[in-house]
């Protein structure tokens, strides 16, 4: 019998084209309709130049990616999508689009933040994942396509996210008013009400993240999560709509009893950002004592351990001294030991799919026969 052929290689040139092709013609749609399309929050950190630029940049990375892609003879098909695309966003306008001063909308998505914050995360965490990764893992391992949904989703419904998690927290932080404390906190430097800011968020959040693991209803929320069988920088997107609302909703408002400054809230957030991409990346790197101050990869890959031993610890999200106070702590001494499998322990309990996940909460049926095994 003869041996199966051998599958064809990827090629980062094409899918690298494809990716910046179909991102050239999303930016070049933000320009067409900037007032339905882009966040007025965001659009507060950049400007005209710097958004055309960029476009300019993906644009004409895309075309010469995707032609070498074609010249070698790899993955030819990706790479026309790639040049296809690229085309269709210079036939559209490209970076000659012109509009006049953005008007105001009661809504709006927020596919600029979505293109932008896609862009440079890829640019920073593919390389270094491939370079320092602790396992050969490809950037379209399975299940991406779902992580990049997440992903989409997340970003382009920021605005509605802020909305619902404004409305839930608002009402209540008025009413636990406590002006002197206030008054005390916002005496202090920003930069001494932002380390108290991240451990009083990160508390908040842990007990509620130890909630999710074992309230049964609360857990078919964040099963989600953790249902990636794949660990890596996209891997932390996958997290139901629901719990989003939820999650920012508790970690927002002890900051806004507490009267934080807006700067330090804003700091905050920011490190939010950050630190939710580093800690599911698949970089191997030894940080050496850090691991006991900081959440970085290794601590939070063993929360996510197909493992046993590790079903109830490391809910911290950024201060490892959370998990210590709980009694959740637990941290392999050797910084060479990492877990060897990810995903729920129960594999048939979460589908495949944003959508069939989304709905999985909601749902009597506990056994799905699409999941990733």
């Amino acid at each position: 019998m003869d041996a199966p052929a051998p599958r064809p290689r990827r090629s980062f040139f094409a899918y690298a084209s494809a990716l910046l092709g179909l991102l050239s013609v999303f930016g070049v749609v933000c320009f067409h309709f900037p007032e339905m399309l882009t966040s007025k929050e965001f659009r507060a950190v950049y400007d005209e130049g710097f958004a055309r630029n960029l476009l300019l940049t993906g644009l004409v990375a895309a075309f010469i990616l995707g032609t070498l892609a074609i010249l070698r003879d790899r993955n030819k098909r990706i790479a026309t999508i790639g040049v296809g695309s690229a085309t269709l966003a210079v036939l559209l306008g490209g970076t000659n689009v012109q509009f006049d001063s953005i008007g105001e909308t009661p809504y709006s998505l927020g596919l600029d933040w979505f293109v932008i914050s896609l862009f440079f995360s890829a640019l920073v965490f593919v390389p270094l994942e491939h370079y320092f990764g602790k396992r050969r893992v490809s950037p379209l391992r399975r299940g991406w396509r779902t992580d990049l949904a997440y992903f989409f989703m997340s970003h382009v419904l920021v605005q509605f996210i802020l909305i619902l998690v404004t409305a839930s927290t608002s009402t209540i932080a008025g009413l636990a008013a406590f002006p002197a404390l206030k008054d005390a906190i916002q005496s202090l430097p920003v930069w001494a009400q932002f380390l108290i800011a991240v451990f009083v968020a990160d508390m908040a959040q842990a007990l509620l993240h130890r909630a999710y693991h074992n309230i049964p209803w609360l857990w078919r929320f964040h099963a989600v999560h953790h249902s990636s069988r794949e660990m890596d920088w996209l891997a932390g997107s996958r997290i139901h709509f629901v719990e989003i609302v939820l999650t920012r909703s508790i970690v927002l408002l002890p900051l806004l009893v507490l009267g934080f400054s807006t700067p330090a809230v804003n700091a905050y957030v920011i490190l939010v950002g950050l630190q939710a991409v580093v800690a599911h990346a698949n970089i191997g790197v030894r940080f050496g004592w850090l691991e006991y101050l900081l959440v970085l990869p290794r601590y939070h890959h063993w929360h996510h351990a197909r493992q046993q031993d590790y079903i109830d610890v490391n809910y911290a999200i950024h201060l490892p001294l959370v998990d210590m106070l709980m009694g959740t702590f637990k941290l392999p001494r050797d910084q060479r030991e990492w877990p060897e499998e990810y995903g729920v322990m129960k594999l048939e309990t979460v589908p495949q799919g944003i959508v069939r996940q989304h709905l999985m909460p909601f749902r009597r049926k506990k056994i799905f026969d699409d999941y990733v095994d």
